[in-house]
């Protein structure tokens, strides 16, 4: 029994949730208390947030409404500051909570920082109210025929691009990347993305780098101007300075460095998981995406169960094996990957492309309301070979 253990995670983005209610799960009847904390009582899906930017309204899931019955208690409220040796957290600034074990959950937003101008004059999918300010704009500008410009070739800008493009086919929709889009991708699943795009009106400036916004255009690095009535910022990644203004030790992007098992180099008792945690494999280091928080999430709950339970713990393993982007509401490209996430040899598209994304964007509420009962598991794969030796 463990009487009284207080754990507290913090962030309910994709990660945290689901690391709260499996947790809620796998320490059922051994007195363990469980805060979850987070500034709004909305669970975000931001996997849809395109499809918010381009008009469209999704379920509006409610934090407490997905932890009844877990018995977590929902803390509302900004996580400001940490004090890991007094192991505690300060919420909004005023209210102070008390750990035994931290789950650091906070995950990435898109940085506008790095190019003057991206600030003040474009948009983020970084949270449904921005994404719905967005999509009032785009409303504005399509009865004039406007044109929209979306920085950043990643997955994330190509499905704002299509979404856009697909949703208000009078607004001229331009895509700058510095890198080919779908360039992670295989040559024939890039290949049936470049179709698309094509097919959709969107117009690509590949190689191309933004080194300022204007209110009414960037700046390339060649001296060009790309005008725009509305631009879209989907490049470049920040996560909160919380870990490392509190003396976490973090790498040079804010990352919490853990070791094998996700626990804090410094301080053994935080878990990081998510985007949060600079997590290496024997292949390399992971990048922040749901495929591969979910695990981090997964395998973080049964480690604290286990530690609790006096057990062993085996490193965490972990390999990719998709690459789902959805192009609009009726297409879609899903490029099947190696480990490392290079691409592999099979690739879908089509009708069937798009049900598989679906599927993909709404699992995790349907994992969330079955690990209230079960232990739903979302490691797919672990790697095989490319991560044995991580065990070593």
């Amino acid at each position: 029994m463990n009487n009284g253990h207080r754990i507290v995670v913090l962030g309910a983005g994709y990660t945290g949730m689901f690391s709260a209610v499996r947790l809620s799960h796998r320490t059922r009847r051994t007195g363990v208390k469980i805060t979850l904390v987070n500034p709004s009582s909305r669970f975000v899906e931001r996997l849809r947030m395109h499809q918010i930017a381009a008009g469209q309204e999704l379920a509006d899931h409610r934090i407490p409404e997905l932890l009844a019955g877990t018995g977590v208690t929902f803390v509302q409220g900004a996580a400001t500051a940490i004090d890991p040796e007094a192991r505690q957290i300060t919420v909004d600034g005023a209210e102070t909570l008390e750990y035994d074990t931290l789950v650091y959950a906070l995950g990435s937003s898109t940085d506008t920082s790095k190019v003057p101008g991206a600030d003040i004059h474009t948009f983020t999918l970084n949270n449904p109210e921005i994404a719905g300010r967005f999509a009032e704009r785009l409303t504005e500008i399509a009865k004039a025929g406007g044109t929209v410009t979306v920085c950043g070739g990643g997955l994330t800008g190509i499905e704002a691009a299509t979404e856009i493009a697909e949703s208000h086919p009078s607004l001229n929709v331009t895509l700058i990347s510095l890198d080919e889009p779908g360039g992670m991708m295989g040559a024939e699943a890039r290949a049936y993305l470049y179709r698309a795009l094509d097919r959709l009106g969107v117009t690509l400036e590949t190689g191309a780098r933004v080194t300022k916004v204007l209110p009414d255009a960037v700046e390339l690095a060649d001296g060009r101007l790309v005008h725009f009535d509305a631009c879209l910022w989907t490049t470049g990644v920040k996560v909160p300075p919380l870990a490392a203004d509190a003396g976490i030790a973090t790498d040079d992007r804010g990352l919490i460095l853990v070791d094998a098992t996700l626990r804090s180099v410094s301080h053994p008792e935080i878990h990081a998981v998510g985007d949060a945690a600079a997590v290496r494999l024997a292949w390399g280091q992971i990048h922040g995406t749901c495929q591969s928080g979910l695990p981090t999430a997964q395998y973080t709950a049964d480690t604290i169960a286990r530690l609790l339970r006096g057990k062993a713990v085996k490193p965490f393993r972990f390999g990719y094996f998709h690459q789902p982007v959805s192009l609009g509401r009726r297409d879609a490209v899903i490029q099947f990957t190696k480990a490392d996430d290079t691409p592999g040899r099979w690739y879908l598209t089509g009708r069937a492309a798009v049900a598989y994304k679906e599927m993909v964007s709404g699992s995790p509420l349907k994992t969330y309301r079955l690990s209230k009962h079960m232990n739903v598991t979302t490691i797919v794969s672990k790697g095989g070979r490319a991560t044995r030796k991580s065990e070593a």
